[in-house]
Order: structure tokens, then C-alpha cells, then sequence
């Protein structure tokens, strides 16, 4: 039987550029960057009063900037910036940020492996693709800001202050905990805050979708390890940065499992076929994506079985070939 999970894809009354007060120590100011891959866009938080911490800051959009500032009462300054990874929407602001206000930046460290810009191993969806769909496509692209144009790694980003799994740093009114969490990206972190038993997820767990893990930085075995690793906390609510809070976060993450291993089931049911590639059989699986969600999710399938390889049950028909994302697989 498919586990069904109930994405939490409600984020209320918000407009963007205002600050909602969540929690008694949370406020969060929505990004205007929504896509296909950012839901309603990137939710950054801040914590606390006084010495104000702030999770993902978001994409180099300084308008985004002047709402987080603006988000502060008269006296208050932001002392800490924490950022769960390197990806476009989350960390790059955090340059702009310092230069405001001085923040120092926590986080896991750089960018991990990136994927080589090879022609011969990309995915071709274009066939399913109409001539409508491809204008529309190209003229929301065309539209947006030239700050959110650029997606994928921020290999520019470093913290100044390397966290690793387990520590904590301590604010006036709020204490963090770091839980490394790496999958959808190697150098991802959640972050606990302590005092409300509450879990920022980044992208390791969203409100609204599953997340994308693309190798070479992402790992399927990683992801699911980090996803077990989560459920011994037992926290009363996650944020991500992208969706609304999820309430029940114990029996979701589980949920995240549950579809996972389902995914892995569907990839074997096309390999009992015979061999194939995954361009072969994404379409089908992802039928009612919306069709540039294709790309990402042919890399989430890919993460699938290089760890499907690396445990021996799936292999590389050519022997002499890589487990590349365009080559062909069968059943060991």
C-alpha cells in the first residue's frame, strides 16, 4: 500500500515582505522567489530578542534584506546568521547581511562535490515537452528578478564559524543546537532552538514536498539515515524553509521514509522489465510533477541507485561504464 503524506501546503494569510510572529520566539519573513523548486519561496526566521539570530537569510535579493532588518524592533540587532546549506535560496544574502548589521555565520562548511558539466550525461525531458509549455516556461524564467536566476550550489559561501554535529551556541534569549543532517546536500544542518523543543529543517524535511537529493553532493544513503536520525528528538514542531510548520513531525519524517523505500520499490519494478535508463521511466513515475520538477527528480532517482549499486543490487549494463545519470541499469 502507498503511504500518503500529508504535505502541510497552507501557509495562511502572509504577504510578502511582512513578519509573522509564529512563536513567542520566532518571526519569520517570506522571500519573494516562488518557483517550481521554492514552494511559496524562502521562509527565513528570526530568532529571539534584543541579539536576534537569523536562519537562511535567502537568494542575494536585497529587497528580501531590507524586509529581514525591517522585521526588527527599535534596538534590536542581528548577531548571528545560521544557514542550513548552500544552495542559491538559502545562503548567498548572508554576504549582504554581515555587511549590514556584522553578523557572524554558522554553518556545517563549504560546498561539497559538485556535478561536472558533462554533455554527453544530461537527461532530455524535451519530448514531453509542448511548444506551449516550453514558451510559458521561458517567459516566467524571463520575468524573474536577475538575482533568482541562478540556481543550484552557492560555492561561494563559508561560515566564519564551523558547527559540527551536536554543538551549540547560546544567544541572550535562545540556545541553537546543530544536528547534522547531510543528503540532499553534504554540509546540511537542522537546527534545534533549544526552548521550544522546535526543529528549523531546512531542506531536509519541507512542508510541502519531498526533497531533492543529487549526487554527487546528495546521497540516498545519507538522506535516510539523517531522516532516522531525526526521530529519537521527538520535537514538537519543525520549520522548514520552505512550507508551512509541521506539526507532527515524528509520524512525517516517518512518512519521508516510508515514500523513499516506495520509490525504491517502483525502480525495481521498472528494472524487472529489463534494463533500462532513467530517462526511460521518470516521466511515468512523476507523471503528475509539474514537468521542470522532472530534471531534479531524475537525480533524486539516480541517487536511488547509485546506493542500490553500492549495496549490489542494481549494476551498470556496460561493465566498463560509470553509474552515470544517462547510463543503463538492471537488476543484479
Amino acid at each position: 500500500m502507498a503511504t500518503t503524506i500529508q504535505h502541510y501546503q497552507d501557509l495562511g494569510d502572509f504577504d510578502y515582505g511582512t513578519c509573522d510572529q509564529v512563536t513567542p520566539l520566532v518571526r519569520r519573513v517570506i522571500c519573494k522567489n516562488p518557483t517550481p523548486f521554492t514552494y511559496k519561496g524562502t521562509g527565513t526566521y528570526l530568532i529571539g530578542q534584543g541579539e536576534v539570530a537569523v536562519v537562511d537569510p535567502g537568494p542575494p535579493l536585497l529587497s528580501h534584506l531590507d524586509d529581514i532588518l525591517g522585521a526588527l524592533d527599535p534596538g534590536e540587532v542581528v548577531t548571528h546568521a545560521f544557514i542550513t546549506h548552500t544552495h542559491s535560496d538559502h545562503s548567498p544574502l548572508t554576504k549582504q547581511l554581515k555587511e549590514r548589521t556584522g553578523a557572524i555565520s554558522y554553518g556545517y562548511g563549504p560546498h561539497g562535490a559538485v556535478r561536472e558539466d558533462d554533455p554527453n550525461d544530461r537527461v532530455d525531458f524535451s519530448e514531453y515537452i509542448s511548444t506551449e509549455e516550453q514558451d510559458q516556461y521561458r517567459k516566467e524564467y524571463e520575468e524573474l528578478p536577475e538575482e533568482l536566476k541562478r540556481e543550484g550550489a552557492d560555492t561561494e559561501f563559508a561560515p566564519d564559524v564551523f558547527l559540527a554535529d551536536g554543538d551549540i551556541v547560546h544567544g541572550s534569549t535562545w540556545t541553537i543546537g546543530a544536528i547534522h543532517t547531510p543528503g540532499h546536500c553534504s554540509n546540511h544542518l537542522c537546527f534545534e532552538l533549544k526552548e521550544e523543543r522546535s526543529l528549523f529543517s531546512g531542506d531536509h524535511v519541507m512542508g510541502w514536498a519531498t526533497s531533492v537529493v543529487g549526487p554527487p553532493d546528495g546521497s540516498m544513503k545519507n538522506y535516510m539515515e539523517s531522516l532516522r536520525k531525526l526521530l529519537p528528538f521527538n520535537h514538537d514542531r519543525y520549520w522548514p524553509t520552505h512550507g508551512p510548520a509541521i506539526p507532527n513531525p515524528v509520524d512525517y519524517v516517518r512518512s519521508f521514509i516510508s515514500h523513499r523505500e516506495q520509490r525504491e520499490e517502483q525502480i525495481v519494478s521498472f528494472l524487472r522489465k529489463g534494463p533500462q535508463k532513467i530517462a526511460d521511466f521518470v516521466p511515468e513515475m512523476y507523471a503528475k510533477y509539474d514537468k521542470r520538477l522532472w530534471y531534479p527528480a531524475a537525480g533524486s532517482v539516480h541517487a536511488h541507485l547509485l546506493h542500490m549499486v553500492e549495496t549490489g543490487r542494481a549494476e551498470v549494463v556496460d561493465a566498463a561504464e560509470e553509474p552515470k545519470l544517462t547510463a543503463t541499469y538492471r537488476l543484479s
